[in-house]
């Protein structure tokens, strides 16, 4: 589905290729609605003891499992002063995610670092939720061409996470982000769900609500702060 996406952004195809290619893809999703069931296919809590590849296995981003993935693919490493997990990732992307000519779009560059960074959280054991991403776009990012990603989070304050990511040509660094991750409570998260309930996932949500009954009260723990990027409470979203 991948190629197939690619070849319909960029291959010369006369019509009647298309118009063959057209009644092809429209007889098998014909036939995958029809054997379909009524609901939606469990997803997964993000498990730190699986591989990072496994966190988002549907996602835009690194989700194998998704047609509209690049992928990239990502590994948890020790990071280079022991202290947290850090992701590192590659990916190339295609011609579907082209923005300036030859160039990746910047929006797609963006949703890529907004994952990379939340799985980074994840893997240190400090998850949450995105609050700011702040996207420095240093070169233009090529397409087609093999790129490197590393992520890892930097800090602290309480139910505020920072992280860091940067992309990669080469030595070249095209770009970087930051970001700021709120904690979000495993109640929070099931009452998220419940809200959303057009596009709800009872096998997601039991799992969720099973975390929740299991931390109890600790969900009110706060995190460790670290002086160097304290900031005020006052300052966090009204969970």
């Amino acid at each position: 589905m991948r190629a197939i996406t690619s070849m319909t952004v960029a291959a010369e195809l006369d019509e009647d290729v298309l118009e063959e290619a057209v009644a092809a893809v429209e007889s098998v999703a014909s036939k995958m609605q029809a054997a379909s069931g009524p609901g939606k296919r469990g997803r997964q809590v993000p498990d730190t003891a699986r591989p990072a590849q496994e966190f988002f296995p549907t996602s835009p981003i690194i989700g194998m499992e998704s047609p509209i993935s690049p992928p990239v693919r990502v590994e948890v490493i020790r990071g280079d002063d022991g202290r947290f997990r850090e992701i590192r990732g590659e990916v190339n992307f295609d011609f579907q995610y082209e923005g300036p000519p030859t160039c990746v779009h910047g929006g797609v560059i963006a949703e890529t670092f907004d994952e990379i960074l939340g799985a980074a959280t994840i893997a240190a054991g400090n998850p949450g939720m995105t609050g700011t991403l702040t996207i420095k776009y240093r070169k233009p990012t090529p397409l087609r061409t093999d790129l490197r990603l590393e992520a890892r989070l930097t800090g602290r304050s309480g139910r505020k996470i920072r992280a860091w990511g940067g992309l990669y040509d080469g030595e070249t660094l095209t770009a970087e982000a930051e970001g700021i991750f709120v904690e979000v409570r495993p109640v929070q998260f099931v009452d998220i769900a419940e809200r959303n309930a057009s596009s709800d996932d009872p096998i997601l949500r039991e799992a969720m609500r099973l975390e929740a009954a299991r931390k109890g009260a600790a969900s009110d723990v706060q995190g460790t702060v670290d002086e160097r990027t304290a900031v005020d409470p006052e300052d966090l979203p009204p969970f």
